[in-house]
């Protein structure tokens, strides 16, 4: 591929991922985090590292990962988007302060529940199903560090999604999820 086609092929794949997950959060009320989603994309950093490392099927960020043994647009990105598990990874403040997962607040879990759904969907595109967001989070749920109560959240409305599919899904969320009424 040629950086033009890269290029564009790159802006469409984020300008849907963002369509998405937008429409996502909206479903469930989550208006100003729809519409924030992931513009830290745009920005040159991330946004050409992306068009670089373009191949379609995939994220660019593993591309460069594979290539460079890290990857610059990811190390920027997950610092800035709240929906990112590690950007919740700090030192635990009791023990031996390892590092552990904190609490995420429950609208950047049900905002990183959308964002898995999305990415799902855009990679697999005709071949997406509802079980595709849980087989992608269960190949590497072993080295995640996420709080228990934050696993226990995310992986709850993954196999509610595989299991029942979005609109029950996404109505659990919007009924019980986010008003409360499920503990968290």
């Amino acid at each position: 591929m040629n950086w033009i086609s890269n290029f564009w092929g790159h802006l469409k794949t984020i300008n849907h991922h963002k369509y998405l997950v937008m429409r996502y959060c909206m479903r469930v009320g989550l208006y100003r985090q729809g519409l924030m989603h992931d513009l830290s994309k745009y920005a040159p950093a991330e946004f050409w590292v992306g068009v670089k490392y373009f191949q379609g099927n995939r994220s660019p960020n593993d591309a460069q990962r594979q290539q460079l043994g890290y990857s610059s647009a990811w190390l920027r990105h997950k610092g800035r988007n709240k929906h990112h598990l590690e950007y919740w990874i700090d030192y635990s403040p009791v023990g031996d302060h390892s590092m552990t997962g904190m609490k995420m607040p429950v609208q950047y879990v049900v905002e990183m529940f959308c964002d898995r759904v999305a990415a799902s969907r855009n990679y697999r595109k005709d071949a997406y199903t509802d079980r595709d967001p849980y087989d992608y989070y269960d190949r590497a749920r072993n080295h995640y560090i996420l709080h228990p109560d934050t696993r226990a959240l995310l992986e709850m409305l993954l196999e509610m999604l595989r299991d029942q599919g979005e609109d029950a899904t996404f109505s659990f969320i919007q009924d019980q999820v986010l008003t409360g009424k499920l503990p968290y």
